[in-house]
């Protein structure tokens, strides 16, 4: 591989023309023919056997060309980058310049450069900070939801109520015609928890086991099934079985069952401790956020588009996975909120603007500031990520280069720089009641409408049940978060 010329042609772009001599193109030409030579017919030889010359004369000379070459220009164009010292964002073009034999090829590659930027203000940041309590409400709210764990289900023999778990058989009918989906047996059912269209939990409440009756409920106007959508239907409805929780006292023998402790008093105690551990991360999150915010406010710089195409592409992989996770596939997903692949994408391009943009400042304070990956800094990271991934640290740098890695670590530590150099200052948590800032909240809201791809994963989970078409609420549309710039979050 020879690197003939290098132009830039406008900003962000180079051509680069690039040759690749005889010797490895006829090596790759006798692979293609290796690979290609049992899927070719040639009268008086079996499959696999004929010539060489024989299946060139039959086909043309440059049967083999063709592939040869796209085998090789990729392997061409990354020693030449990396040769070169350009830093590469895409390659947008690729044009085969010549091909010969006897002489090899060269081909010239359209790339997309990485942008210069200026960077706004990244020292003395002026920055709030929230001092979160822990009100003895939240810890006492958190004994309570340890006590509900810790209820024993027992069978009721009385009517249902709410807060009841029951077991039920149902199917469901619209104009008298079963609708697919509607069915099911042995269900269970939490009375109150309007996991069900509005309506049909309300008319099991005071029913006993044993009996059979019909639920009537109009399917909601926005259902996610268009064939159900504002229908009235009616549910047959067999009730099997009925239980009620029994919730144990609230004292040193709760705190034994659900902890390690012996006491009530350590358990709060406890309770108290990683309730204020998560409201200083929480505000730490936020902190962070609002320098990130700024950092990328200050960014001035012709960036790429397909920097940004690139990383909502990343982000939307990387939801699709934690989807997977938690047992759900993304079509389901998508049919559940409505949205199509494209909305899907779309719904990251905010988010992705900003790890662009923040990206571009970090390895940009690095170098103005001079914040370089050790050799000890490397090792460490090497050996964090071995930890993480349960391999030896052999493998994790097997899997991730050298060059990458450094290049985390030095935004880590760009990370710290800013954190370091900001002006903090501490204010108290604002305790306004949730009614008040409502009105505020919901115009926020309207104004910035983040697509549904930005909400929590955990909360676009569903259980089985909730997947059936079955009297079931319609899947709530995500709420929308702000992506916040932590130091394992840097485009890793």
């Amino acid at each position: 591989m020879n690197i003939t010329s290098t132009q830039k042609k406008e900003i962000n772009i180079v051509e680069m023309e690039i040759a690749v001599d005889a010797q490895e193109l006829r090596e790759a030409v006798d692979k293609v023919y290796k690979r290609k030579v049992k899927t070719l017919n040639v009268p008086g030889f079996r499959k696999g056997k004929a010539p060489r010359s024989m299946i060139e004369r039959l086909y043309g000379e440059g049967i083999f060309l063709e592939d040869a070459v796209n085998d090789l220009y990729p392997k061409a164009y990354d020693q030449a980058i990396e040769e070169s010292g350009i830093e590469a964002v895409a390659l947008t073009d690729v044009e085969i310049l010549s091909v010969e034999k006897a002489e090899g090829f060269t081909f010239k590659a359209t790339i997309t450069v990485k942008p210069e930027i200026e960077l706004g203000k990244y020292k003395g940041i002026a920055v709030s900070k929230t001092k979160y309590v822990v009100e003895e409400s939240e810890v006492e709210a958190e004994v309570e939801r340890m006590r509900e764990r810790a209820a024993r289900i027992i069978a009721a023999e009385r009517p249902a109520q709410s807060g009841d778990t029951v077991t039920i058989d149902f199917e469901g009918f619209v104009d008298d015609v079963a609708f697919a989906g509607g069915k099911a047996e042995g269900h269970k059912l939490e009375l109150g928890s309007n996991s069900f269209i509005p309506g049909f939990e309300d008319q099991i409440i005071g029913h006993s086991t044993g009996d059979e009756f019909d639920v009537n409920v109009i399917f909601p106007a926005e259902y996610h099934a268009e064939e159900l959508k504002a229908k009235p239907a009616v549910f047959k409805v067999k009730l099997h079985e009925i239980s009620e929780k029994q919730l144990p006292e609230i004292d040193d023998e709760l705190a034994k069952d659900v902890s390690e402790f012996d006491t009530l008093d350590e358990l709060r105690s406890d309770i108290r401790t990683k309730l204020t551990e998560m409201k200083d991360r929480r505000a730490t999150d936020e902190m962070e956020t609002k320098i990130a915010d700024i950092i990328t406010e200050g960014v001035r710089g012709e960036i790429p588009e397909v920097m940004y195409q690139n990383k909502a592409g990343e982000l939307a992989q990387e939801f699709s996975y934690r989807l997977q996770s938690q047992g759900m596939n993304l079509e389901t997903y998508l049919g559940y909120t409505g949205m199509d692949q494209d909305a899907f994408r779309e719904g990251f391009k905010e988010q992705a603007e900003r790890h662009v943009k923040m990206r571009l400042a970090l390895e940009t304070i690095a170098v103005k500031e001079s914040l370089v990956a050790s050799d000890e800094d490397l090792e460490t990271e090497y050996q964090k990520m071995a930890e993480r991934y349960g391999v030896d640290v052999a493998q994790a740098k097997a899997a991730m280069h050298e060059k990458d890695v450094r290049a985390d670590i030095a935004c880590n530590k760009a990370i710290d720089f800013i954190r370091e150099h900001a002006a903090i200052t501490e204010v108290e948590e604002d305790k306004t009641p949730a009614a008040e800032k409502a009105p505020k909240a919901k115009a926020k809201a309207t104004a910035t409408k983040k697509p549904a791809a930005a909400k929590k994963t955990a909360e676009a989970k569903d259980t089985e049940e909730e997947k059936k078409a079955a009297p079931r609420k319609t899947a709530a549309k995500p709420k929308t978060t702000k992506a916040k710039e932590k130091k394992e979050d840097n485009d890793k």
